[in-house]
């Protein structure tokens, strides 16, 4: 399989409800295409470096995922026919990937460092004069 990465801006005038049926929309067409979803990353409303289809902001997601290649064809002929979609952009990151190798595990931010989360200590007003804040 190949791991490729698709990158699209959403109409920032879109209501909430609308914004999350476009997001699951197109996570869902890369299951239904036989290809396996690794990341899906909302960047949030930005501001374009340059006026496209008359908006000067949007609502940027990421998609990282795995399938054969007839997968980026389908995602580009639906995203071009939604009127919701601004841009988009796909790249291929890699020829040869084990989508189960690329997926994140949930426990990794605390394995990888060893460490628990511990809550900070409070501090008092006293404390803050002795420590000259």
């Amino acid at each position: 399989m190949r791991y490729y990465e698709t990158l699209y801006i959403i109409n920032p005038e879109l209501p909430d409800d609308d914004y999350r049926v476009v997001v699951t929309k197109f996570s869902d067409l890369v299951g239904k295409n036989k290809g396996v979803l690794t990341k899906v990353d909302e960047w949030g409303t930005k501001s374009l470096a340059y006026a496209v289809r008359k908006f000067n902001r949007g609502s940027y997601v990421l998609l990282q995922y795995c399938g054969e290649p007839g997968i980026t064809a389908e995602l580009k002929r639906e995203m071009s026919l939604d009127d919701r979609i601004i841009k988009y952009q796909t790249i291929k990151l890699s020829d040869n990937a084990d989508p189960e190798a690329l997926k994140p595990d949930e426990d990794e931010g605390k394995a990888e460092t060893g460490e628990e989360e511990v809550p900070a200590k409070e501090t008092s007003a006293e404390d803050e004069v002795e420590n000259g804040v």
